[in-house]
């Protein structure tokens, strides 16, 4: 989602498991952009609104954070919401 080179990547459903994408389309993000991912977006908004890389690189909730991560060197970032 980012273009950077990285050393590992993890998987992202497209469809988020919850919503029905179990046996969906997967692509592989750096482990900052999964987390962002999820953190900015409802698995609600992913399943109807995002459900490629294209628009996700395009939401606008994201865009803050693809300029910042474009121009990083981070690999890992902590910045998951804490459960309940």
């Amino acid at each position: 989602m980012c273009e950077r080179l990285v050393q590992q990547t993890s998987r992202h459903h497209l469809v988020p498991r919850e919503e029905g994408g179990r046996y969906g389309p997967t692509v592989e993000l750096c482990q900052p952009c999964h987390s962002s991912v999820h953190l900015l977006l409802t698995n609600r908004q992913l399943a109807r609104h995002y459900h490629t890389v294209q628009e996700l690189q395009q939401a606008e909730e994201l865009q803050k954070y693809l300029h910042w991560i474009r121009r990083s060197r981070v690999e890992r970032i902590s910045n998951r919401r804490r459960r309940r």
